[in-house]
């Protein structure tokens, strides 16, 4: 019998098997070329390293082993293969570098272009091939009006490709803008540029007067999580592609308002919660450690109890063993961080919204924020916790999802937390409140409470020769 969290092995059986690689580098374009080994080895050698680590994603690990000889070959660095990463595969696996002590490391294939911490990071997209005339083409069907404000953004397979389609098209559209992707140096700058977009890797500068919502969108690459990340963080904007693969172009039908009122749903759940689980998601972005700081403050001032879990790649499977918590809050990148919880028995947030859900200063605009670095205090999207809680932010108010009344226990003051799974905490002089853990709470409600010893009620027996072989077929049952 399957069911979301286990299944009967059918599945994995009757798949189809696709080879690794299929697909992804096209058969005429050399290793040399896909994978820009000369860049590469300047890397390395300019740097004097001398342990790399190759991060490549599944699909592209057929090609690994020759990557490695091809680079040890060529300087006199030792060439360490990371497979199956950590987290996700467009992130860069920090953890599984340091165990072999790298020095630096090589990022294959797609990319979130996070900031990473600390460790030299080279990242290579791999060139895949773009039909620049047809690209033009499908740009100019989708927009006849030539003074069109348009901002084009593109996958990172296809950056290599930008100057050539802006050559086509800037001497037609004086106002499209082509984004480009962020450099170290660009990042770092603190003095603010006047019209400067610096967003999830990419920089373009767009005319303040004209203001980004008034602008247009245009993205070439497949359709997939970073392209609903990028409808989703600009949803005041217009978005149309182009997609490579079948060389048409389309205006994107995305219910950015649907997708937007489903998020607004799970805030609802957020702020039902009393048990939340910090899901780390990532332990190779910046800043990681900060937000998860950060959430176990406004969760604690908000009155609810945290859970930091740390379980690799996130499934139902796994989520599923807590049940004694009410929502997950997903600490990742901005492209894994929206994962669909639809199979997972209880939902996912972002730190976002459950931000939103625990800070009564922050409120619902229909903007949406998937980069959590812009939460933190200083950053531009950080609104501090009030200092002071009005009587109105105490009253009880109604659950959009149950109906039912719930408390709240708003508090401005980091107090310890009570180490007992009850505590009475004197609030004002008035009254007092007792607080009750929540865990400690369903764990009186189960049925079941683990082994119990049951000291003098049972008699002692000695102990004999058990069942011999595996659970699925031990020596004393009949086969068949």
């Amino acid at each position: 019998m399957t069911t979301p969290f286990s299944s009967d092995g059918t599945e994995v059986m009757q798949r189809t098997v696709i080879p690794a690689g299929a697909g992804i580098r096209p058969p005429d374009v050399g290793v040399e070329v896909f994978y820009e080994l000369e860049r590469t080895v300047a890397f390395v050698s300019d740097n004097g390293f001398t342990k790399v680590a190759l991060q490549f994603p599944d699909e592209l690990l057929s090609d690994s082993a020759t990557i490695a000889a091809r680079l040890e070959e060529a300087t006199p660095a030792k060439m360490y293969i990371l497979g199956d990463t950590s987290y996700g595969s467009c992130c860069v696996d920090k953890v599984a570098a340091e165990h072999v002590g790298a020095e630096a490391l090589v990022h294959y294939g797609p990319a979130c272009l996070s900031p990473s911490c600390k460790l030299p990071v080279l990242h290579v997209f791999g060139r895949q091939q773009l039909d620049v005339m047809r690209c033009a083409e499908a740009f100019q069907e989708l927009y006849p009006d030539l003074q069109a404000h348009v901002v084009v953004l593109s996958d990172v397979a296809y950056s290599h490709a930008i100057d050539n389609l802006a050559s086509q098209l800037q001497p037609i559209y004086p106002n499209v803008v082509f984004s480009q992707l962020a450099s170290k140096e660009s990042l770092d700058s603190a003095q603010p540029v006047s019209g400067l977009v610096q967003q999830f890797g990419r920089c373009f500068k767009v005319d303040e007067q004209h203001g980004l919502a008034n602008y247009t969108m245009f993205y070439v690459g497949c359709e997939g999580p970073e392209l609903t990340n990028f409808m989703l963080s600009w949803n005041q904007c217009s978005f149309s592609s182009f997609d490579p693969k079948t060389g048409q172009g389309r205006w994107e039908t995305l219910d950015v308002n649907r997708a937007l009122r489903r998020r607004f749903y799970l805030v609802e759940r957020a702020r039902d919660a009393q048990v939340v689980g910090l899901v780390v998601g990532t332990l190779g972005v910046a800043d990681y450690l900060s937000v998860l700081e950060h959430l176990r403050g406004i969760l604690h001032q908000a009155g609810k109890r945290a859970y930091t879990l740390a379980v690799g790649k996130p499934n139902p499977a796994k989520l599923a063993n807590f049940l004694e918590v009410d929502i997950f809050v997903l600490v990742a990148c901005p492209q894994n961080s929206l994962l669909d919880s639809t199979d997972f028995y209880r939902p996912l947030v972002t730190p976002y919204e459950m931000e939103m859900a625990c800070n009564p200063a922050r409120a619902w605009t229909g903007s949406y924020v998937t980069d959590f670095r812009h939460l933190l205090p200083g950053a531009q999207e950080h609104i501090p916790f009030p200092d002071k809680v009005s009587e109105a932010d105490h009253e009880p108010d109604v659950s959009l999802i149950t109906g039912e009344l719930r408390s709240t226990h708003l508090c401005t003051t980091p107090d310890p937390e009570p180490t007992s799974a009850t505590a009475v905490t004197c609030r004002g002089h008035s009254y007092t409140v007792s607080h009750i853990s929540p865990a400690a709470s369903f764990l009186e409600s189960r049925s079941w409470k683990g082994l119990e010893k049951q000291l003098g009620q049972t008699p002692v027996t000695k102990a004999v020769v058990g069942r011999r072989g595996i659970a699925i077929a031990y020596e004393d049952e009949p086969c068949g």
